[in-house]
Order: C-alpha cells, then structure tokens, then sequence
C-alpha cells in the first residue's frame, strides 16, 4: 500500500515557523512504519529562510482575500510551497493508495481545503482522510468545508487501523513501528519533543481537555533516548510541545534534564508552549540553564486577579514574580524569558492590557503580546455563545487571532497600535 502524508498549506494574514512541525502527522507515519506501506511525505510548509535555532520564515503567495473577511484591512496569504511546485511533487509520486491531511488551527481550514483541491486534479477519488486538531474539534465543519472523504478524530492508536480498513484496505503488519526521524522524515533544523499528552489543568480558553481527556506521560527513559537519537542525527534544537511540562518536574523533567547533563549534550531546548510558572523552583531552573534552555515562554495571560481565577487559575501573579526572581537568579536573561500576556479577552479593557506591560516592564522580560482567539467548543467558546457576543454558525475565518480581537474587542485601535510599538521598543532595547 502506497501511503500519502501532506502537511498543508496556511491561509492566514502573517504565519512564521516557530518551532512548527506536523507531530501528528509524523505520528501517523509511526505508526503505518509497522506494516506493508510505502510512506511519501509532502512539506507544503518547508521553510525557505532559516533564522535562530531552527525557527524561519515560509515562503507565501497573496492571494485572495475571502469575502468574510474584506473589512480586515492586511494581505491575505497563502504560506509555504507554490502550487506548482506542490503539482509537481504530487505528479512526481501518484498514484498513491490512501492520503493523509493534517490540520492545525480550526481557522486555517481553507488552507486545508486549497490543499485537497489541488490534490483532487492528480488523485481523483483516491480516499483522503484528514486528521488533526481541527478535525478533532471540527469534525462536522471538516466533513462540509474541505472535501476529505473520511475525518478522522482523536489520537492515531485510538482508531486509525479501523478508519483504513473502513476503506478497503488490508494492513499487514511486518515489524515493529520506527520512530519518524528513522522513516527519512527528519526535514527540519530542529526536532519537536512531546514528553506527556494532555495537561492536568483545564483552561477556559483551552482545546487541550478536548483533544486528549488523560494526562499521560513518557518515561523518563523514552524522553532522554529519543533525545540522544535525535543527537546523533544531528539535531541542536529541541522544541517541547507539551501543554503541562513543568507538572511533577521532580518526577519528570528533572530526571530527564539530569541524563542530558550527565551525558554532556550540547543542545539547546526551547518551550515556546507558556509554561506553569508555580511549578518553577530553585533546583529546577538551575537544571534548565544548565541543560541550555535557550527559549522560555512562561504563561501569565493577564494580571486581573479575578480573570486568573474564571479562566483556570494556574496563575496567580505573586507566582509569576516569584518565578521570574528565580529564573533571574539562575541566569536566564530579558531575551530568555518571554512572557505571553494576551489581549482581546472578553471583559478585558486595554488599561488592563497596559498595566500587564508594565509590570513585565518592571521584571525586565520579553513581552509577548497575543491576541485571545477563541477555540470551539472550550468553556469560553461556550460562554461566548450563550451571551450571543457570535453565533454557532460564526465562520471560523473569523474566529482568527489576527481578526477576533479586531471584530469584538471594542478597543481603540490607535491606543493599541501605540502599545505594540512600545512592546516592540521596549523588547529591543
């Protein structure tokens, strides 16, 4: 069986690779490594100019706008591959048997459709399942928006031999499942680490407790084994995905960050996922600087204590600083500590958003300013619903972090524009 993987392209105003790969889809190609397939895998996301550590620009192609979103006065484009390089890759490989569509950011679905579209005039009606977070989360909308025969919800163990053998097809296994950077999927500077599914808090504004209900962890073993592979190959950079990664760090992280000492790895780590800061201590944060963390993004979102509490409460602020004084102590400098403090939350005024800039101001630390978008079907999604701020119908372009708050904040617009520049300022200095 000839098996096609496609990591589709993004339609949006402004898309960077930071540390971006398809995990679930090399998960996938994982798992058909254990019986009779041929895997081929197509990047239409493959980044054209590298920048620090792995991260880089993807090359993009305006085009046109959608109708929904005409009043949003930015360049909308497509990002990655040309068409005509992405025709000449497939036609360099059909006919295949079966073809998988990952899919991210429940607003990027027509970047999925284009995708599937263009794959059509060379596969016909050769099976396309797609899979993904916003298959997962979306799976009604996925079935009517893009044109795959078959959405595929959930992790790739939980249903993913069923869902092929739906279609026809007779998996034979002949050995065990390969790890993607042995599969020759190996494609980018860096290699994304996933140590744990899941997370144990539960976010209003989070997917994570949709998209994985246990919280379940690697061993220690697992992690630093696929590390050391992962060396030997070559790889510097090392991104961790997890939503929970600080969580029982004595056992966990730390075990894990001690082999990579004792072992004399030369890597550099980054968790560009907002980190929980209560789980930051002394012992801790020396072992990351020791280790080399490079990038920390620590979660704070808002100052509001009162917001802390509605949306989750795994902040409070005196935990923040308390973090911030500790990773200081240790080493981590302004450029290594980035802090996410989001805008655009319901309820939440622009004075709000400026007294977070200026304690992190006062802490000397990157801000990492971010738009709320909301996610469907989360605790927030739902809220919003019932107080009729949008409808269930709303198209899902415009739930786009580069577009909600523009839409729904109600924000003076000047007044917010004038605070970015002043982050940018203040970041650079």
């Amino acid at each position: 069986m000839k098996c096609l993987l496609i990591n589709p392209w993004i339609h949006d105003f402004s898309a960077l690779n930071l540390w971006s790969a398809p995990l679930g889809l090399l998960k996938v190609a994982e798992y058909l490594s254990q019986f009779e397939c041929e895997i081929i895998y197509i990047d239409c996301l493959k980044t054209i100019k590298h920048k620090s550590y792995g991260t880089g620009k993807y090359e993009r192609q305006q085009i046109q706008k959608p109708l929904v979103l005409k009043q949003i006065p930015r360049k909308f484009c497509r990002y990655g591959i040309t068409p005509e390089e992405f025709q000449s890759q497939l036609k360099s490989i059909m006919p295949v048997d079966i073809i998988f569509v990952a899919s991210i950011m429940t607003y990027w679905y027509t970047g999925v459709a284009e995708t599937i579209r263009e794959v059509r005039k060379l596969a016909g009606d050769t099976p396309i399942i797609i899979g993904g977070i916003y298959a997962t989360l979306c799976p009604d909308h996925a079935q009517s928006h893009t044109g795959a025969d078959v959405i595929y919800k959930g992790s790739v163990e939980n249903g993913l031999y069923a869902a092929v053998e739906k279609l026809g097809f007779e998996l034979k296994r002949i050995s065990d499942k390969r790890p993607y950077y042995k599969l020759g999927l190996l494609q980018s500077q860096f290699a994304p680490l996933l140590t744990a599914s899941g997370c144990p808090f539960s976010c209003t504004y989070c997917a994570s407790r949709l998209l994985n209900k246990d919280f379940i962890r690697k061993t220690h073993d697992e992690v630093f084994n696929e590390i050391e592979e992962l060396y030997k190959l070559g790889i510097r950079d090392f991104a961790f995905y997890d939503d929970a990664l600080l969580t029982d760090s004595d056992n966990h992280l730390k075990p894990i960050l001690k082999k990579v000492i004792q072992k004399g790895l030369s890597v550099r780590f980054h968790a560009p996922n907002g980190i929980h800061v209560r789980f930051i201590d002394d012992e801790l944060a020396m072992l990351m600087k020791t280790s080399n963390f490079k990038t920390l993004r620590l979660s704070l979102e808002t100052i509001s204590p009162e917001r802390q509490r509605l949306t989750g409460g795994k902040v409070r602020t005196d935990e923040f600083e308390n973090a911030v004084t500790i990773l200081k102590k240790s080493g981590f400098t302004k450029k290594e500590i980035g802090v996410y403090l989001m805008y655009g939350l319901p309820g939440q005024n622009l004075y709000e958003v400026k007294e977070g800039v200026e304690l992190l101001k006062s802490l000397n630390v990157h801000i990492n300013l971010t738009e709320f978008s909301p996610i469907p079907n989360t605790k927030m999604w739902n809220e919003l619903l019932a107080k009729r701020v949008f409808n269930k119908d709303i198209d899902l372009l415009l739930t786009n972090n580069s577009v909600y708050y523009y839409l729904y904040s109600g924000y003076d617009f000047k007044e917010l524009e004038r605070l970015k520049l002043e982050v940018k300022a203040y970041n650079a200095s």
